[in-house]
């Protein structure tokens, strides 16, 4: 999914340096993010776990009024994690194209297709999973409803942050998508041509910079010199001595 992701477009990037600096200066790899990516990891296995146990397992599973055993809260357990991943992928994800929602909705897809067919299997293959998605998990409501609740519970905080992020402290990538969502490229051309030469003023960092801070320098020495050379010229032309 990373190789067709793409925050804006190859055309808009060659219009805007600037983007680039986002990777020369790590923005998406520093520490704040790996530690954030890991709490929202420990938060996602955290709530996973207990709010199923908390949700099912004490509560009747069933119309006959029986509870849920280990087999399908675990399978509950492992369903809210398919869910919850994919759908965090989705809300990371800038650009889809046909492939990407293959590949995300495609995936939620398998795995209930995954436990139809072995469930299907013969006792002796399937074990405790033998028809667990038939007969056990998919007539209890309340599967589905944990489903549903574990995943919202599991990616809000995610959604939060970035809605928080675009809002108040949008990144470079951030304000041209609002600008291309809105067509403000077309409407407003003279604030699209402002922004550009905004973004290629950022890009003269590191050897570009030290080149032209080293010729601002040599001409600010060049200029004092022949302005002393100058006013000594004025100095002698004035003097007693030269009259």
């Amino acid at each position: 999914l990373g190789v067709f992701e793409q925050d804006v477009s190859s055309e808009i990037c060659l219009q805007f340096p600037a983007l680039y600096q986002q990777g020369k200066k790590n923005l998406f790899f520093d520490w704040y993010r790996i530690l954030g990516w890991m709490a929202n990891g420990v938060y996602s296995s955290l709530v996973i776990f207990f709010l199923n146990i908390g949700v099912i397992y004490e509560q009747a599973f069933r119309a006959s009024g029986q509870t849920a055993d280990m087999d399908a809260v675990g399978t509950t357990m492992f369903t809210c994690i398919i869910w919850a991943v994919n759908v965090q992928i989705a809300l990371t994800m800038s650009h889809f194209t046909w492939i990407q929602h293959v590949l995300i909705w495609g995936s939620i897809g398998l795995w209930y297709l995954f436990l139809a067919l072995y469930g299907m299997m013969p006792p002796s293959l399937s074990g405790n999973i033998y028809r667990i998605l038939v007969e056990i998990l998919a007539p209890a409501p309340i599967y589905w409803v944990a489903t549903f609740l574990v995943t919202v519970t599991t990616v809000l905080p995610y959604f939060a942050h970035i809605s928080f992020q675009r809002c108040l402290h949008p990144l470079d990538h951030h304000i041209i998508q609002e600008i291309k969502y809105y067509k403000r490229d077309v409407e407003d051309r003279r604030m699209w041509t402002r922004e550009r030469g905004k973004a290629r003023e950022k890009t003269k960092i590191g050897f570009t910079a030290r080149v032209d801070a080293k010729i601002r320098h040599l001409r600010s020495k060049l200029n004092k010199k022949q302005s002393n050379m100058s006013q000594s010229s004025t100095q002698d032309t004035m003097s007693p001595r030269s009259l």
